[in-house]
């Protein structure tokens, strides 16, 4: 497949022709995806997509977010891709193409959530390691920033650079964090429950987009629940008290784990969160300046005006994203990956 590089200034005007940029050029990228699988931890089926040129040396690894899956990636893959990167990108175990945990497939749903960045750790070394690509960055969403910065502590050195967008090393809780650790702690102890969706959740529905707390573009929230009317098989509904409390466990692993993450790191905060806790990114960022290895600016960039969706907002917003997450890498990396055009070695 041939690269071009892609101008910039086409973020700001998408949404005016979304559906014809959505049913051209982007459906004809999707369909030169590559898709895999692999066997992640206790034999579960774990799937990915790569969008692959000869031209590029780059690659950006993609960790998304809860009940996501990289069908609903396609227009952030094209950017990246037109920017001179390969793109690949996994589905974590429980949610999209992956193998459920549960038999109510709705249920998201973890065992443990060390499970997901086992995973993530079998995805780098054994899928995207071997292609010998020259340099490898990342690029996560919510969970999967928690996922990839658990995998980071581990690994520091896999990256040259991360960019974490609305990462979840907190939760957006309806309640003080003490009822919900008590609450959480008790069903623990009831496996019935432990196992069942938490409390104001339950299976998918579409949500009409004046309630939505995603996303203010329109277009884009519309093709988003276009994928799960058009795959069925990919709907997740609400967490399980058990993915709560793991989740929350994960978050402050991450903060206390801060002084072994050595990479450099890009923390991208949607300024009208109301899914994950944007306290818990400030205090991350204050973790690793603490370690004598600041996140860049040394605090969370604000976006402002975003909800959690930071890719997937309106254009000036996604703009302004992707454009420090493209000058962020090409700092780590020495210029532009697009201007790289000889064969990868």
């Amino acid at each position: 497949m041939s690269s071009f590089t892609l101008d910039p200034a086409q973020w700001l005007n998408r949404e005016k022709q979304f559906s014809a940029f959505a049913t051209g050029p982007l459906l004809d990228f999707w369909r030169r995806r590559e898709e895999g699988e692999f066997t992640g931890v206790g034999g579960v089926p774990i799937r990915f997509v790569r969008f692959a040129s000869p031209l590029h040396q780059r690659v950006v690894v993609i960790s998304p977010g809860r009940i996501e899956s990289y069908i609903k990636y396609p227009e952030v893959a094209y950017d990246l891709f037109h920017s001179g990167y390969d793109v690949m990108i996994i589905d974590h175990r429980g949610q999209g193409l992956s193998g459920r945990m549960l038999a109510d497939t709705h249920r998201g749903h973890v065992v443990n959530f060390a499970d997901y960045v086992d995973d993530f750790a079998q995805f780098y070394h054994q899928q995207v390691k071997p292609l010998g690509y020259r340099q490898h960055v990342a690029l996560a969403h919510s969970m999967g920033g928690a996922i990839l910065a658990q995998f980071l502590a581990r690994e520091p050195q896999a990256f040259s650079a991360v960019a974490l967008c609305a990462p979840m090393l907190g939760i957006y809780l309806p309640m003080p964090g003490w009822m919900a650790n008590g609450i959480l702690n008790w069903t623990e102890k009831r496996p019935g429950l432990r196992d069942y969706y938490a409390v104001g959740t339950g299976h998918w529905r579409p949500l009409p987009f004046v309630v939505n707390t995603l996303t203010h573009s329109r277009e884009r929230y519309r093709r988003n629940l276009r994928y799960y009317a058009d795959h069925p098989e990919l709907r997740v509904g609400g967490p399980t008290y058990h993915w709560v409390k793991e989740s929350i466990q994960a978050g402050q692993q991450i903060i206390a784990q801060a002084a072994n993450i050595t990479t450099p790191i890009l923390l991208l905060q949607a300024g009208e969160d109301r899914v994950v806790d944007n306290r818990s990114q400030r205090a991350f960022c204050q973790a690793l300046s603490d370690a004598g290895h600041p996140c860049e600016g040394g605090k969370p960039w604000v976006i402002k005006g975003a909800r959690h969706e930071i890719l997937f907002e309106r254009d000036a917003m996604r703009a302004e994203a992707l454009n420090a997450i493209l000058r962020f890498f090409a700092q780590h990396l020495g210029g532009t990956a697009a201007a790289e055009n000889s064969t990868r070695g």
